[in-house]
C-alpha cells in the first residue's frame, strides 16, 4: 500500500509562518525530508519516532545530482506506505523545483497535495517595511530567480521585463548582484532607483541595507545568503512605515 506526501511550503524563516495546514501535516508525518533555510524549530512539531532526512542544497554544491536523490527518496518512503512530508522553505512553487517533485512523484503512481506557503518574495520585503506595491507607487511587481543571471540562463525579454516592471524582486541573487544592477541600468532603470537586500528576512538576525542602483554594490560587502533583492520607489515606502 503506498503512502502519501505532502510537499509543504515552511515561510521564509520566521517558524511562525507556517501555515495551519502545513503544521497539520507534520505532525502526521513518517518522515520529514527538509531544506537548508527552513526553521530549525519547525522539526519539532514531527513526532518523536518521525525520521527527519536533511535533503538541502549547499551553496557551491552541483543541485540536480541532488535533485534527483530526493525525488527518489520520496518515491522510496512513500512505497513503503509512510506519510512523507518535503519541507520547503518559502512556497514549494516559488523557484522550489515542488512542481517537478509533484511530477515525479504523479509519474510513480504517488498522491501527494500541495500545501502552500508564505513565499518570501512578499514576506521578505514586508517584513522588512517594504510592500511590493504602494497605490500611486507601484502597480505590479515581477519575482525572478537571481541565480538564473550569472549563467545567461534569464532571457533578455526578462531582464527588460525586470527593469520596466514598477517593483521587481530577485531571490537567491547575491552573488550575481552586479550583473543584476547591471542589467537594470541597461534597460533603463535610473541610477536613483532605490534598491533594498533584506538578509535573513523575517528572523531575529533580519538585516536591511538601502541604497540605489548607484550605491547599493558599495554598501553590501557583508551580505551573505540568504537574501532578497528588491528594486523599485516602494524601497522609499520603508521611510514611511
Amino acid at each position: 500500500m503506498s503512502g502519501f506526501v505532502y510537499l509543504v511550503g515552511a515561510g521564509p524563516g520566521d517558524p511562525e509562518l507556517l501555515t495551519l495546514k502545513g503544521l497539520k501535516a507534520l505532525q502526521q508525518a513518517d518522515v520529514v525530508l527538509y531544506d537548508r533555510l527552513i526553521a530549525p524549530e519547525l522539526l519539532d512539531y514531527a513526532p518523536a519516532g518521525a525520521e527527519r532526512l536533511y535533503v538541502g542544497k549547499d551553496l557551491g554544491s552541483p543541485s540536480q545530482p541532488r535533485q534527483d536523490a530526493i525525488h527518489e527518496a520520496l518515491v522510496a518512503h512513500a512505497q513503503q506506505g509512510k506519510t512523507v512530508v518535503r519541507l520547503k522553505g518559502g512556497d514549494p512553487f516559488v523557484f522550489g523545483r515542488g512542481s517537478e517533485e509533484a511530477a515525479y512523484l504523479r509519474q510513480h503512481g504517488i498522491s501527494y497535495a500541495v500545501v502552500p506557503g508564505v513565499s518570501s518574495a512578499i514576506a521578505g520585503p514586508g517584513a522588512a517595511g517594504i510592500p511590493v506595491t504602494h497605490r500611486g507607487i507601484s502597480a505590479g511587481f515581477c519575482v525572478f530567480a537571481g541565480q538564473e543571471g550569472e549563467a545567461n540562463h534569464l532571457p533578455e525579454s526578462h531582464w527588460q521585463a525586470a527593469a520596466l516592471i514598477g517593483t521587481a524582486v530577485f531571490l537567491m541573487g547575491v552573488a550575481r548582484l552586479p550583473k543584476i544592477l547591471e542589467k537594470q541600468r541597461q534597460y533603463g532603470r535610473p541610477e536613483s532607483t532605490p534598491v533594498a537586500l533584506i538578509a535573513s528576512a523575517t528572523c531575529p538576525e533580519q538585516r536591511v541595507v538601502t541604497g540605489t542602483l548607484a550605491t547599493i554594490e558599495s554598501l553590501v560587502s557583508e551580505i551573505l545568503p540568504p537574501a532578497i533583492i528588491v528594486i523599485g520607489d516602494v524601497v522609499g515606502v520603508r521611510e514611511l512605515l
